[in-house]
């Protein structure tokens, strides 16, 4: 049964997703990924999702641990994850096919608040895990992306099935990780409130007296469950941002190095330059050429 049901996904993201790269969808949640060969190691930031691969492989690493999973496997990110990734199986007869599914807090609240798994918050956990696919959750998920075959449908069907996608996930074994995104006053709700400042704030100084301060939280409290959550220090976390964002706007809107540094808040080229080939492998220039005449790795 299983196995049938992945290869009815595997078929509906391939109908939908014909070119190389990532696909927003009519389902403004839901985008798709399709690669025809591997990948090299990239960095990338993870929002709050589900990821699940139909087929092919890919390998994460957060902080110092690296992760795989395929279609037994499926992750879950439950704040902003900085991580490097990679496909490492795919090819033109057989390609790398992928989902990606947003998860909304608010969806989250409201199944709480209605009775689904009421259990009280335990220890923090790390928002981030790679936990084999119930199926339950996989035969949500396959209708969802089914639903794409049916545009009409979409605007009444949807939000049911998001919402679903959601419950199965909140029941799931990695439910926890998504009851600490909500809870009030829990450790892990409180970084994700200075996370959300750093994603704004990214071209900014970092005062960590006053990024605990808007966490509620004190100096040593606030360093131990950031690090617990996102497996990286505020200062590194902040640091992954400005890379991300810098390698965008060379890519997307034609910067230069320099002016990309300037205005993610670097004020030395050559710091930028130098952590950006330790991020990407490359120094900015030539990494942004071999984007620009390649497939993008997508971060799904």
């Amino acid at each position: 049964m299983a196995v049938r049901k992945i290869e009815e996904l595997a078929a509906s993201i391939d109908r939908h997703a014909r070119q190389e790269g990532l696909h927003e969808t009519a389902i403004r949640s839901l985008a798709l990924v399709r690669r025809s060969e591997p990948s090299e190691w990239s960095p990338a930031l993870y929002e709050p999702a589900i990821f699940l691969i139909a087929q092919g492989t890919k390998e994460i690493r957060v902080a110092d641990v690296t992760y795989q999973y395929d279609p037994a496997r499926y992750v879950i990110a439950s704040v902003d994850m900085p991580v490097v990734c990679r496909v490492s199986r795919a090819s033109a007869r057989v390609p790398y096919l992928s989902l990606k599914v947003k998860i909304d807090p608010l969806v989250v609240g409201e199944l709480l608040a209605s009775g689904a798994e009421p259990e009280p918050v335990g220890s923090t956990e790390r928002g981030f895990a790679v936990t084999p696919v119930e199926p339950p959750l996989l035969d949500a998920v396959s209708r969802l992306v089914a639903l794409l075959d049916a545009p009409s449908d979409v605007p009444v069907l949807a939000p049911l099935l998001l919402r679903e996608v959601t419950y199965r996930a909140l029941s799931g074994p990695q439910g926890a990780r998504l009851r600490q995104m909500v809870a009030a006053g829990a450790p892990a709700q409180r970084v994700a409130r200075a996370i959300s400042w750093i994603k704004d704030h990214a071209a900014e100084p970092l005062r960590m007296d006053a990024l605990a301060r808007r966490a509620g939280m004190g100096l040593s409290a606030f360093h131990l469950h950031f690090k617990t959550v996102t497996g990286l220090s505020p200062l590194q976390f902040q640091k992954r941002l400005r890379l991300l964002e810098a390698r965008r706007l060379m890519v997307a809107a034609g910067l230069t190095a320099a002016e990309a540094a300037f205005r993610v808040g670097y004020e030395s080229p050559s710091q930028f330059s130098r952590e950006y080939r330790r991020a990407f492998g490359a120094p900015p220039r030539q990494d942004v050429v071999t984007l620009k005449t390649s497939v993008q790795g997508a971060p799904v």
